[in-house]
């Protein structure tokens, strides 16, 4: 069979990664800044959404394959 293997988080909204990095830097942790994330890489911009798109096509071409391609129409 194939396997499909997702790096990263494409469900994630415009500002998860925004709420999860501030959340870090207020416990003290010093994370990295998310790199292309948000505009010219300045956490004090709106996080950019650029994989919306990608996330959609992934989705349903996922959803189109496995589930209404490979399911069997009679399920024993």
């Amino acid at each position: 069979g194939k396997q499909i293997f997702v790096l990263g988080h494409l469900e994630y909204d415009r500002l998860t990664l925004d709420k999860e990095y501030k959340r870090d830097l207020a416990k003290g942790l010093n994370p990295q800044i998310p790199v292309n994330y948000y505009e010219d890489d300045d956490p004090k911009n709106k996080p950019e959404l650029t994989w919306r798109s990608t996330s959609n096509c992934l989705y349903s071409n996922w959803l189109n394959y496995y589930v209404y391609q490979a399911t069997p129409y009679e399920l024993e």
